[in-house]
């Protein structure tokens, strides 16, 4: 089977920037069914336009519709599934028994893919799934290379293997938990949740309910379910060898520029496996783009073994960092002044040295010396998000092309 680059497309901007970096798939929401209810996702038109794109492109895309339903919340999913097969949704992401029944009966043709979501742990269990007509199991986060291995040789050979390969990580089991749902009355299996395991807590003496203990590491408090972000750039020819075959990228909710910086890292490492697998080595340069994009820090879950433990978590803070800022997404360049035509979206000023992040190009620098607004004047910063701008430079950049800025 061809490996597969599988990128999170949560708007059309970042389905776009995922193409144009390398994805050979993306995966992607309407405005209901899905994990993800507070990205932008999209509507049955965009959705359509979506399809339209992709395919043009020759790229292929899942939808997901992976909810945890009651009776009610299949009101409406019938038709959502026909219309789905229709505009030729290459599969849909699913984990509930009942949704995958209705799938078959209602759009038999949509390719069903199981989510990480239906925890699937062991080989009996994959097989099930794929008498049921799935032909893509999402394996579960717990799972170590070996067992992974082990699953895949019980199965047939026409059904995938997929796991999640870089990104944030829920700390519950196969992502399923109820914090959201106990604190904020969110429903995390409805695509509503708070990412509860991210808040400060503290404890309180049963009697004593206005003295508060912080669980602290130091001054800023602790996270004590605070997961690292999972990283397996380093060693993807071992998930090959163990039968993976789609390497999914999470973030949904990320910006543009993560998409871009992720999936380009991930693509130049999968081109260089499949150039040459008995020489992969992974260049500093691709691991070094990972940590500058938003992280929480990296684990290797627990792929290679680990037990999910202290390794894991994050425990001085719950924010997601990185080493560089987003400071615009390229529109184009103009050959007669020699200018990039820039969509803004952080600060930035003349004398600032930015990064050109190309999917067919080492990184390169791009030295402000001047910055122009669309009605010619000259500007010592920018300032306005999402205004048009040109800088003058001779690197010639193309549409989707990311502007970054490392931080101090």
């Amino acid at each position: 089977m061809p490996l597969e680059l599988l990128s999170p497309a949560g708007s059309m901007e970042k389905l776009k920037v995922a193409c144009h970096f390398g994805a050979d798939a993306v995966y992607l929401s309407g405005k209901k069914y899905g994990l993800r209810a507070y990205a932008e996702n999209f509507t049955e038109e965009e959705l359509s336009e979506a399809f339209a794109y992709l395919h043009s492109k020759g790229k292929k895309g899942y939808v997901t519709v992976n909810v945890f339903p009651y009776d009610e919340d299949f009101e409406g999913l019938r038709a959502y599934l026909v219309f789905l097969e229709k505009i030729g949704a290459d599969a849909i992401i699913v984990t509930d028994a009942g949704v995958i029944s209705l799938a078959k009966e209602a759009a038999p043709s949509l390719e069903l893919h199981l989510s990480t979501q239906a925890n699937t742990l062991n080989a009996r269990s994959a097989a099930f799934w794929a008498e049921q007509g799935v032909k893509r199991v999402v394996v579960a986060r717990e799972l170590s290379l070996a067992r992974i291995k082990r699953i895949r040789d019980a199965l047939p050979p026409e059904v995938e293997l997929e796991c999640f390969a870089h990104g944030a990580m829920c700390i519950s089991y196969s992502g399923r938990c109820l914090l959201s749902n106990y604190l904020s009355g969110r429903d995390n299996y409805k695509g509503e949740c708070v990412q509860a395991c991210r808040w400060k807590y503290v404890i309180h003496e049963q009697g004593r309910k206005e003295r508060e203990f912080g669980l602290e590491e130091d001054e800023r408090g602790s996270y004590i379910m605070n997961s690292h972000d999972l990283k397996t750039i380093t060693f993807l020819d071992e998930l090959i060898k163990a039968g993976i075959t789609s390497f999914k990228i999470e973030g949904r909710m990320k910006t543009a520029y993560y998409v871009a910086s992720v999936t380009d890292a991930y693509r130049r490492a999968l081109d260089a496996y499949i150039a040459s697998p008995e020489d992969f080595c992974v260049k500093k340069e691709w691991d070094e783009q990972l940590s500058l994009a938003s992280n929480r820090g990296f684990t290797e879950g627990f792929l290679r073994g680990g037990k999910g433990g202290p390794e894991t978590i994050s425990y001085e803070d719950s924010q997601s960092k990185g080493g560089a800022d987003f400071i615009a997404k390229v529109l184009g360049y103009d050959f007669e002044k020699k200018c990039a035509i820039i969509e803004q979206r952080n600060r930035f000023a003349v004398g600032d040295v930015l990064e050109i992040l190309s999917p067919d190009r080492e990184v390169r620098r791009l030295p402000v010396r001047e910055i122009l607004n669309e009605a010619g004047e000259s500007l010592k910063e920018a300032i306005r998000v999402q205004e048009v701008l040109y800088v003058p430079t001779e690197e010639i950049v193309s549409e989707w092309d990311i502007l970054r800025r490392r931080k101090a």
